[in-house]
């Protein structure tokens, strides 16, 4: 899989908790471009340190930079440092980072009527390129936000994209603007959450309740750490013929490594495909940030690091 290297040449840690990098060409060249509400994953570190993804805010149309920003959060240790950890600690300007190319996972759905995005915390990072596309091509988007007081991610940057931007540090406030903007939207509206699992369920569920159907709403969570434990199921290796099951906490990958097979991993969080493995049977409950909705579709593959079967057995090739 292809890797870029990049240049770090800004730090901004004027938000608490958040440092926000600025990445270039060594030779500034333009980067990429990439659709709204795509992420990197960052390598962060040497052989056997993580691999995050984190959400682009930037100009996607042939960008100059990438700009992402990391909440401070997780840390492993001195002996195997998070990967936030690591960007707040041990990087500085000048060093070079290795990622993977854009990838979206949380792309707006062009033919709908209005973008209704709502976020809390850092997942406001994924709606600011949101906001810069539609206001590019004159799309209809609109933000509800939620941050902890003196922790606003973007507020300034939000308030020159949008008119139509709601910022809360109360959570009543917040709530009850919630429940009113869920009831008036028109129809055709597409409705995108980012946040933390339990902020996503919750508006999820309070959309659900006013009876927007899940073709309308769209869902951004920050690799594994947001997944629930998941139901048992069967696996079978087609070239050995063994069976298992794998428990509920435990990971494919895992369990597999267990059985002794040996399968190359880098994230163990879903966002770097680098675990794709073949399936030949079953249904897949995919967790994934990296597969399209397409590829999804076909079936034929899962990333064992976050996504698993359900029901029938699921027939592995290795």
């Amino acid at each position: 899989m292809s890797t870029l290297k990049l240049v770090l040449t800004a730090i901004d840690d004027s938000v608490d908790g958040i440092r926000t990098l600025t990445l270039t060409h060594p030779d500034g060249a333009p980067l990429p471009s990439f659709t709204p509400g795509s992420h990197i994953v960052v390598e962060c570190g040497g052989p056997g340190r993580p691999a995050n993804a984190y959400s682009l805010t930037g100009d996607g149309i042939t960008p100059s930079a990438y700009v992402i920003s990391v909440l401070r959060c997780g840390d492993g240790g001195a002996d195997r440092p998070s990967g936030s950890q690591w960007i707040h600690d041990e990087l500085a300007t000048g060093d070079t980072v290795v990622t993977r190319p854009p990838r979206s996972a949380f792309a707006p759905v062009l033919r709908a009527r209005r973008h209704l995005l709502v976020a809390a915390g850092i997942g406001v990072t994924p709606m600011v390129s949101h906001l810069r596309s539609a206001r590019l091509w004159g799309r209809d988007a609109r933000l509800l936000y939620i941050h902890r007081e003196g922790r606003g991610a973007y507020v300034d940057t939000v308030r020159t994209l949008t008119d139509h931007a709601s910022i809360h540090t109360r959570r009543d406030e917040f709530v009850a603007e919630l429940a009113t903007s869920l009831a008036e939207q028109p129809f055709g509206t597409h409705l995108y959450i980012c946040g933390p699992a339990s902020f996503i369920d919750f508006v999820t569920a309070a959309a659900a309740d006013l009876g927007w159907p899940p073709s309308r709403i769209h869902l951004e969570h920050f690799g594994a750490d947001a997944l629930d434990p998941g139901e048992p199921f069967a696996v079978q290796i087609v070239s050995t013929g063994e069976e298992f099951t794998v428990d509920s906490g435990v990971s494919l990958l895992e369990a597999l490594e267990s059985h002794g097979y040996d399968v190359p991993n880098l994230c163990r969080r879903g966002v770097c495909g680098e675990c794709r493995i073949p399936v030949t049977r079953g249904v897949i409950t995919h967790r994934d940030l990296y597969l399209s909705e397409a590829e999804k579709q076909a079936g034929d593959s899962l990333m064992p690091c976050v996504s698993r079967g359900f029901g029938e057995t699921l027939e592995l090739t290795l």
